[in-house]
This record gives C-alpha cells, sequence and structure tokens, in this order.
C-alpha cells in the first residue's frame, strides 16, 4: 500500500504567484497556520510575465486620472462583460496596494520629483501603469516573497494537486503528490484558496510555460464549483515570432507604451485601418497626431493629443495582426513588425532592458537598431472560477479563488470551523489508485504526443478566429483525445518521471479545452477576445447582456447556462460613455 503522508493547516494555498502569496501574507498576518503549494519552484511563477506594469490611478504621470476613469477603462475594454462591483473594488484599491508594495520595498521607477513612474498602456486612458523597467513582475514575486516566507509559512514546492475535497458540502483537504519523488501527501484544512493561473499551455503558440495546464479550474470544476466566461481567452498581440524555439514568449506592451511601432510587410502602420467605432474619439487617427502624442509622452509632457493605435486594446491590436497576415501583408515569419528603434538607444535599454537583452539572447536582434517580428500568442484567461466579488469564495463553501484563476474582473477581455472536518478514506483510496493507475499501463502511446495534438488542435479550431464548425470538430476532436489519454502510457517509476506527471496532467488540459471550445460554440457573436468568423458583429441585445457559467451536471457531464450580474447603480453607470451598457432603464 502507498504510504502517506498527513499535514493540517487552517489554510491551504494552492499556486505561488502574486495572488497566491499576496493570499498568504494576509492569512499568516491573521494567526492562520499556512501551507502554499507550488506546482514548480517558488519565484518561478507567471506573474514575472507582467512586465510592463501594474495599473493604478495614482495621478502621478497625469493629474486628470482617476479610480473612476480606471473603473470606466476596465468595463469598457472588457466590452461590459464584466462584474462592475470587482472592476469598482480594484479601481478603487489598487493605489494603496501599489503604495503598500512600495512599504514593503518594491522599487519602482521614479519620476523627476521622486514619484512612482507611470507609462501608458493599451485600453488605459492615461498612463496609468507603475512599473519597474519591463520586470515589473519578477519585482513584485521578489517582494512578496521576501515579506511572506518570514512569516511562518509552509512551503512545498514542486508538487501537484491532484484533488480537492469536501465533507458536509464544505471543502476539508486536498491531495497532493510530490513530483521529485512521486510522495503522496494529504492536506487537511478549513479554507483553500486556489491561485493557479491560467490555461494557455493547451493552445500551441503561447506565452506560458509548462506549469499553466489548467489544474486550478479543473479541479474547481470537478468538485462542483461554477466556471465562467471560458471563451474569453486573451491572445496578446505580440509574441516573439523568431525563431521558432521561442516563438509565443512575451514582448511586453510597454514597447508600444514607449511609443513601438506596427507595421506590416509593406512598412505601413495598419492599426490605422482597424479602430473600432467604439474607440474613435479616443485614438489617433493620423499619423502626425499620433507622432504629437509620442513627442509629449517621450518630453514627460502631460498627453493632450489622442493615443496611437497600437494602444488599442490588446483584443484589437491581436485580430489586427491577423487580418494583416490574411491580407498577404505579415512580415518575413508570418507576423507583423514592431519598431522602437526610432527613440534614442540608451533609453531604450533603460526602459526596456529585458525586452533589448531578449531578443539580443534569442534573435540576434538589436531592438535599438532592428524591428522586431511579433504575432499573437496565447497569454490569458478571462474566465475562470466564479467567486463573490468581495469574499472571493467559490460556490463551494471555503474554497476560494484569486488572480487568473477567478472571473470576474476582466469581462471579455483582460485590461473555518472549530475543527478539521474529516475527508472520507474512500476518495482518498480513489485518487490515489487514479495517480498510480497510468505508471502500469503497458503499450500505449507517450503522453507527450496526446498533449502535443490537444495543442496544436485548440490552436487551430479554438484559436484566435473560430466558427461554429470548427468548435464542434474541436468538441469531437476532445473526446477522442480523452479515450487516448486513457491508454496512454508514460513509462518509468515515480521519480522524476515527466511522462507521469504529463499523463496525469491531460485530464484537466482535455476539460478546460471542452469548456473554452462549449462555451465559444454557444456564443454566437463577436466580442472581446472571442471572435466567430461566422457571426462577425456583437450582439447587444442578447449576448452582451449575459455571462456563462460552466458546471458538472450529476451525470458527470459539462452543463453551460446563461446568467448576469446584478444592474449597475445610476451613480456609477454615470461614469460610462451613453449607450454603453445593454440594459433597460
Amino acid at each position: 500500500m502507498t504510504e502517506l503522508t498527513h499535514h493540517e493547516y487552517d489554510v491551504v494555498i494552492i499556486g505561488a504567484g502574486g495572488a497566491g502569496l499576496r493570499a498568504a501574507i494576509e492569512a499568516s498576518s491573521s494567526g492562520a497556520k499556512v501551507a502554499m503549494i507550488s506546482k514548480s519552484m517558488l519565484g518561478k511563477a507567471h506573474t514575472v510575465m507582467a512586465e510592463g506594469g501594474a495599473a493604478a490611478a495614482l495621478a502621478n504621470k497625469d493629474p486628470r486620472d482617476s479610480w473612476q476613469t480606471h473603473f470606466r477603462d476596465t468595463l469598457k475594454g472588457g466590452k461590459y462583460l464584466g462584474d462592475w462591483r470587482m472592476a469598482q473594488i480594484h479601481a478603487q484599491q489598487a493605489p494603496d496596494r501599489i503604495r503598500e508594495l512600495e512599504q514593503w520595498g518594491a522599487v519602482f521607477d521614479r519620476t523627476p520629483k521622486g514619484l512612482s513612474s507611470q507609462r501608458n498602456f493599451g485600453g488605459h486612458t492615461y498612463p496609468r501603469l507603475a512599473h519597474i523597467g519591463d520586470a515589473t513582475g519578477l519585482e513584485l514575486i521578489r517582494t512578496l516573497q521576501q515579506r511572506g516566507i518570514h512569516m511562518g509559512m509552509d512551503v512545498f514546492m514542486e508538487f501537484t494537486v491532484r484533488r480537492l475535497f469536501k465533507s458536509q458540502d464544505k471543502i476539508s483537504g486536498c491531495f497532493a503528490y510530490d513530483r521529485n519523488d512521486g510522495s503522496m501527501h494529504l492536506f487537511k484544512s478549513k479554507a483553500i484558496v486556489l491561485a493557479t493561473g491560467g490555461i494557455t499551455r493547451c493552445w500551441e503558440v503561447c506565452s506560458g510555460s509548462w506549469e499553466y495546464t489548467g489544474e486550478g479550474h479543473a479541479l474547481a470544476y470537478w468538485i462542483g464549483a461554477e466556471i465562467g466566461d471560458m471563451e474569453f481567452v486573451q491572445f496578446h498581440p505580440t509574441g516573439m515570432i523568431w525563431p521558432p524555439s521561442v516563438k509565443g514568449i512575451l514582448v511586453t506592451e510597454g514597447v508600444r507604451g514607449e511609443g513601438g511601432k506596427l507595421l506590416n510587410s509593406e512598412g505601413k502602420r495598419f492599426m490605422f485601418d482597424y479602430i473600432p467605432e467604439m474607440y474613435k474619439d479616443e485614438f489617433a487617427d493620423s499619423i502626425e497626431e499620433s507622432e504629437a502624442w509620442v513627442k509629449e509622452v517621450v518630453s514627460g509632457k502631460l498627453a493632450t493629443h489622442r493615443r496611437p493605435p497600437e494602444l488599442l486594446t490588446r483584443d484589437v491590436v491581436a485580430k489586427a495582426i491577423n487580418s494583416e497576415r490574411d491580407a498577404g501583408r505579415a512580415s518575413e515569419h508570418g507576423g507583423a513588425y514592431l519598431d522602437i528603434s526610432w527613440r534614442n538607444p540608451d533609453q531604450v535599454k533603460k526602459k526596456l532592458p529585458g525586452m533589448y537583452h531578449q531578443f539580443k539572447e534569442l534573435a540576434a536582434v538589436d531592438i535599438t537598431k532592428e524591428r522586431m517580428e511579433v504575432g499573437p500568442t496565447a497569454h490569458y484567461v478571462m474566465g475562470g472560477v466564479k467567486v463573490d466579488p468581495y469574499s472571493q469564495e467559490t460556490s463551494v463553501p471555503g474554497l476560494f479563488a484569486a488572480g487568473e484563476a477567478a472571473t470576474g474582473l476582466h469581462g471579455a477581455n483582460r485590461l473555518g470551523g472549530n475543527s478539521l472536518l474529516e475527508i472520507n478514506q474512500s476518495e482518498i483510496d480513489e485518487v490515489l489508485a487514479e495517480t498510480l493507475e497510468p505508471l502500469s499501463r503497458k503499450g500505449g502511446e507517450n503522453p507527450a504526443k496526446i498533449v502535443n495534438d490537444l495543442r496544436v488542435m485548440m490552436q487551430k479550431k479554438a484559436g484566435i478566429i473560430r466558427t461554429g464548425e470548427l468548435l464542434k470538430e474541436a468538441l469531437a476532436d476532445l473526446d477522442e483525445l480523452e479515450n487516448r489519454a486513457k491508454l496512454s502510457s508514460p513509462g518509468g517509476g515515480m521519480k522524476y518521471n515527466p511522462g507521469w506527471h504529463q499523463a496525469l496532467e491531460i485530464g484537466a488540459m482535455i476539460d478546460v479545452s471542452r469548456m473554452c471550445a462549449l462555451a465559444a460554440l454557444k456564443r454566437e457573436e463577436s466580442r472581446g477576445a472571442h471572435t466567430r468568423d461566422d457571426f462577425p458583429e456583437a450582439d447587444n441585445s442578447h449576448w452582451g447582456k449575459i455571462n456563462s457559467v460552466i458546471k458538472l451536471s450529476e451525470d458527470g457531464s459539462m452543463k453551460i447556462e446563461f446568467t448576469s450580474y446584478p444592474k449597475i447603480p445610476s451613480e456609477l453607470r454615470k461614469l460610462l460613455d451613453a449607450g454603453d451598457l445593454n440594459e433597460e432603464e
């Protein structure tokens, strides 16, 4: 019989990125006994991809900024499908969180007056992103780890959680295994926080590393929590294109925030041709006005001209690059050119040191002299576990979700008890057997081949542009992949066996891919990061009012429903453009 190590905690936090670390700090400071479980090594979280900055209406660079404008930008960028309650909390509290990070030791770039510097970013009306060069996320992780590690929490690195448990309909713990030696662990807990990040390893071209397989979403779904808005997967417009070994690695939006221009193969700044009607009044429609804005920003003055169209929301820019490629105007390797070489080389190296070294080392490109080649890459999922906007608790009592694992804030596009409850032994035996079962299979496919086929299929049939026919094919393909996965043979034993790990991850990857394809099939319109070629227009009379919710039905099948957030109060409606919300008065 496999030996099982038992642990008892007040709070277990799954995930060690920005959301998980901040939750662990808060729980520890309240006196709770906290465990943090990390799939990878501490410090390797995807928060480090927040290169360009963290959005907060500090009004350090432009005094016109306010939480009200930030709130408006968030809802507008999410095409009004976001939870206005979460957007309001986020906009109001973000400045205090930046100041808190500064008090804890985060070293943000400074203005000449010594305030936290802020830069422009897509979809933000004013320069709003507090930053540390183009390594903001790395500094935030360093700061949070340094703050958190001294608070007494226990950290379990390179552990994968396989199952959550309930007792009397309330969360009671989780099961995990050590990826190094294969040892099995049972964690009893009064509360669990899912901070597991995203799902983008389900696509062939993505900015995420190997950890991003959607297991947090799947764990919540398997235990009965509601999952929302899974049709909305953000394809960041600028990932590296060449060489193939680095395709998809993120190129920060900060390049465009510092004046980077997007060009097609003909040398044309094509984004002027793709400004949506809802943004006509906010973005420059001529090169002259765009250049005037850039000169103001570079010189440190308030920007009075309209922003360049390169700073439109990510969904708009990604689709524009895709359209230029389809029209035969792609860059040499199938994307677009991003040019920042017109700026002073020393300024580029100072403002974008990470990008300078990334291209120099990985692509032999000096961005102070040459253009970058970029293209859309699966980057972020707006969908996730549905939570209460004020407590972050899911529909399962005692289970919470935070960060990318939760849904609500971004809409269609991102801009315990007195004693521990018991866990049923039969459930423990079941997950132990499931975890070990792949090791006993003989003669099946390599799990890596199935994972690769899944990612290629999702890129082709549930990528940046979708159709009903392709999405139906994707759902059928996922059924076939599921059958193949059940027969796969990783070989080897429990120690240092990546094939075994992949065999265990496939189930989560298939289910989150199914969620995305099913929700995308049902939403018969185009909105934000979701584009249907067979339904190219937004349908505000119906789809603009409702959000998808996916649940595990009693018969084990995946069920999808639609719901609406509460009506936005009149004092907040006044902050939005006339006609923005699709509500009846």
